[in-house]
């Protein structure tokens, strides 16, 4: 039966009914890898933003150069070479953080600090930059978008 409340224990399955801990050496393994994917999850998210704004920014000059990114000029029908990636990257993304998200539906405490603690780690890593980090202007005022 399914836990509706948090618990704490050695004892949970983790998104699929194979990944199963009995354990502690297990539990434990099983916490070291939610943290590095939940990690994973914010390199892939600095990647995805990064990989979107040189996609979006506009060369220079219209002649290709040694520092032209290789996905400029490749459009078909509205379609680039680089918009297809960040799509692609999104997807990842996506799969990757509601495969997290449903590992915490497993509603143990040691999942979801393991979670929370890889997302924090992991922003502090490698998105909450030095002095390299790129300023985005939003130009929708609106929260949703």
């Amino acid at each position: 039966m399914m836990h509706m409340t948090f618990y704490w224990g050695k004892t949970v399955t983790i998104l699929f009914d194979f990944w199963r801990t009995n354990s502690w050496l297990s539990y434990s393994l099983s916490l070291l890898a939610l943290f590095l994917a939940s990690a994973f999850y914010q390199y892939m998210e600095d990647r995805r933003v990064r990989f979107k704004i040189l996609a979006e920014s506009k060369p220079a000059s219209s002649e290709p150069s040694i520092e032209t990114p290789l996905l400029y000029g490749r459009a078909i029908r509205g379609w680039s070479l680089a918009r297809s990636a960040t799509a692609v990257l999104f997807t990842v993304n996506s799969a990757i953080g509601y495969m997290l998200m449903l590992a915490v539906m497993s509603f143990n405490g040691g999942v979801f600090i393991a979670i929370v603690v890889g997302l924090g780690v992991g922003y502090l890593v490698f998105r909450s930059g030095g002095g390299d980090e790129v300023l985005v202007t939003i130009d929708n005022p609106c929260a949703c978008a």
